[in-house]
Parts: C-alpha cells; sequence; structure tokens
C-alpha cells in the first residue's frame, strides 16, 4: 500500500466475555466447589468495546481520537497496534507502528535505561545501527543520562514516560500512537513531547493522539475521530468533531444515571449530586452536595475527588478529599458539602464529575450535575472576548504604572 491510506480498518469489533461467577482464591474451596456443582456453568456477559468501525487515515495525518470514558478509545490504540486481537475485522497498516499506551509498555524492569532501549527498537524491527544513529537523540530528549545504565524498575513514574516516549517518537516507525500518559510529565516535558509529534507528523509519519486534553487535541491534531459507546460517530475536520463532542453530553449524563452502568468496581455508589447554585456569576463561590449510601462493610476506607470540568472535557479544578484529610469509611452513608472559594470560570456550562476511589476506582460518575456561569465579567472595562479568550479561568488581578520621567 505505498500510495494508499496508512491505516485502513474494515468491520473491526471487539467484544469482552465478562464472567459473574464470584472464583475462589484456593485451589481446595475450587474443587470443593466443582464438587458440590459439577454441571454448573459459568454466567458471562458479553460487553461490545468495539462495533463494526470503518475508517482510514491518510499517511502524514495526526489524528486525535476522542470520546468519553468507555467509548472505546484505548481499545481502539490496543488493536491497531496488536496488544490485543479483535473479534471481527481487518486492520491493514502501511509500515511499522510505535506506541505508548501506558506507562513503561514495552519496558522489563530489571533492564536499564539503556538496554530498554536496543530492547524497544528490536520489538518494533529497527537494525542495531539504527537505533545506534538516534541513541544521543533518545538519551537527550528522555534527561535520563545520568541514570541510563540503572535498572528502569528504579525510575520514578516521570522519567519512565519520558524515556518511553523518547524512544517511542525517535525510532524510525511510520505510524505512532499515544495514549495519555503525557499528564505523567512536566510542563516543559509536555511541550517538547507536543511539538516533537507534530514535527513527526510534519516528516510524513502519522500520529494517532488520545487524550481528554481538548486544547491539546485542537492545537497537535489535523483531524479527529469521535467515538461514542464503542461505535464510530464521525470522522472529519477536528472542530466538527469537537462539535459533535459536545453534542453528546446531554445523552451521556441519562446514561451515566444508572449507577451500575458506571465504570468502577461498585463497592461504593455515589447516590446524588446537586449544585446549591446553578447559574452562578463568574466570582461567587460554589458549593457541591454529595450524598453517597452506605457501601460494602468491607471496605475500610476511601475518598473523593470532585473535578469541575468545561464543556470540551478539560479539567479546570480537581478537589480531591486527600488533600484536605477527608476519608470515608464503606459501613456508613454519607452527606458532603464541597465548598470552592476564588474560582473564576468563564462564562459558560460546566459539569461536575464525582470519583471514588480506593486502592482502583469504586465509583466514577462523569456528569453527575451541571451548572452555567452568567455572562458578565468582574473588571472595571468592557473588552472583546480576545482580551481573555486563551485563559480557561479568570483572575483577579491589577496592573501597577511606575512612570519614568
Amino acid at each position: 500500500m505505498p500510495n494508499g491510506p496508512a491505516i485502513a480498518v474494515n468491520d473491526l469489533s471487539k467484544t469482552y466475555r465478562i464472567s459473574h461467577q464470584q472464583r475462589s482464591n484456593r485451589a481446595t474451596e475450587a474443587f470443593v466447589d466443582f464438587l458440590r456443582h459439577p454441571f454448573r456453568r459459568a454466567e458471562v456477559e458479553l460487553f461490545d468495546a468495539l462495533h463494526s468501525l470503518d475508517f482510514e487515515i491518510a499517511p502524514g495525518e495526526a489524528v486525535g481520537i476522542i470520546g468519553r470514558n468507555g467509548a472505546g478509545k484505548s481499545t481502539l490504540l490496543k488493536l491497531l497496534t496488536r496488544i490485543t486481537a479483535p473479534s471481527t475485522g481487518r486492520i491493514v497498516l502501511a509500515g511499522r507502528i510505535g506506541s505508548l499506551l501506558e506507562v513503561g509498555t514495552g519496558f522489563h524492569p530489571e533492564l536499564t535505561g539503556r538496554e530498554n532501549i536496543f530492547l524497544n527498537g528490536t520489538l518494533l524491527g529497527m537494525r542495531r545501527r539504527e537505533i545506534i544513529r538516534r541513541f544521543d537523540e533518545i538519551v537527550d530528549f528522555a534527561g535520563v543520562e545520568k541514570f541510563l545504565d540503572t535498572p528502569v524498575k528504579r525510575y520514578s513514574s516521570g522519567m519512565y514516560v519520558r524515556l518511553a516516549f523518547a524512544v517511542a517518537a525517535h525510532l524510525d516507525t511510520e505510524i505512532l500512537a499515544i495514549d495519555e500518559v503525557l499528564a505523567v510529565g512536566d510542563a516543559e516535558f509536555q511541550r517538547k513531547s507536543i511539538a516533537k509529534m507534530r514535527d513527526a507528523a510534519a516528516d510524513g509519519r502519522t500520529v494517532l493522539f488520545v487524550s481528554h486534553q481538548m486544547q491539546t487535541v485542537m492545537s497537535l491534531c489535523t483531524s479527529a475521530l469521535f467515538l461514542q459507546a464503542g461505535r464510530l460517530k464521525f470522522q472529519g475536520d477536528v472542530d466538527s468533531a469537537m462539535a459533535r463532542y459536545r453534542d453528546s453530553f446531554d445523552d451521556y449524563v441519562v446514561a451515566q444515571q444508572e449507577a451500575t452502568r458506571r465504570p468502577g468496581t461498585g463497592e461504593v455508589r455515589v447516590g446524588a449530586v446537586s449544585v446549591a447554585d446553578t447559574t452562578p456569576a463568574v466570582t461567587d463561590d460554589k458549593a457541591i452536595h454529595i450524598s453517597i449510601p452506605a457501601g460494602h462493610p468491607d471496605l475500610a476506607t476511601y475518598y473523593v475527588s470532585c473535578h469541575i470540568s468545561d464543556a470540551n472535557g478539560a479539567v479546570l479544578a480537581q478537589c480531591d478529599s486527600r488533600l484536605s484529610g477527608t476519608w470515608l469509611t464503606g459501613d456508613r452513608s454519607h452527606d458532603l458539602t464541597l465548598s470552592i472559594k476564588d474560582l473564576w470560570l468563564r462564562p459558560g456550562r460546566y459539569s461536575v464529575d464525582v470519583f471514588l476511589c480506593s486502592a482502583g476506582i469504586l465509583d466514577a460518575w462523569e456528569g453527575a450535575a451541571t451548572f452555567e456561569v452568567l455572562p458578565g465579567l468582574p473588571y472595571p472595562e468592557h473588552a472583546s472576548e480576545e482580551a481573555y479568550a486563551a485563559t480557561p479561568v479568570l483572575a483577579d488581578f491589577t496592573y501597577r504604572v511606575d512612570r519614568r520621567h
């Protein structure tokens, strides 16, 4: 396919079998259970993560894959990168694909950073001389030169992801697939990474990028795929895809009302979420009420993380109860009031996302409540939207001018 698409997907589907039979962790208990119920069949539910996707991506495209949690974005990347096999359908790739889907994907923890660079390159089909030619660039970009001969199991998560991205981005693959892992890096590394992905697309490589940071998608990508509930709803320019993403919010909120359809283990679920004032002014404090019924009695402690997100799904404020020392227990119900001060949001619509977490996610309720910040800016002078268009939040500021004679 030298003159054809970089990626061609036809009738692609992925179905998972979810077992509802509780399994014993001990062999003796499992054996006794089999003797008692030798003909009992496991209860299995089929879950369609992706359903009949058809699309083509041209060489040199930087494509953002957008959609809400559970839409199938990460599953699609895992199929394209051959981490998992499709249930039905066909994928044709014009060239080698480098990927960074999770922190440390493809790294061996016992090997050093130097050894993992060569290991990853070999797995991608690179010859040793190709890896050597790019080696210094990879190390310089990742900024881990002092730890190059240290086993990567001793790396921090930031070092891990910097080296993993550097390997994926610098080795000569025709396609580069990146899931939302760049949030682990600092702001400077994120800037360098986005610039590198933009350069990769400009050089003719095809870039696939999954992110909830819509500003990054809009600045980096030349086109987008919008997924909803495992189906491809739109393929085209980024602005149109973002409009479809925003329009899907109401349907998504209705679906999330049913607790059993939300992500999480379900050991405890949020019962209700409400906003004290659904139409606040820019400078008003925000108060959010959260009701949580009693959960599993064996759940010792958990915490609440409440996010305020804009219409594009970008998180503008994260209020994590761990930061205030607030922990909850699963054996009793709780009524919480979250008070947020001095958060000056631009006029527009915002959603409240509530997460209950322990060792993992217990409940994830996106779009649990909404509010609309009223038009009207808290500044003494009127100006066009250009004066504040670049910022998602507004600042309480003044200028002092010291005149020189």
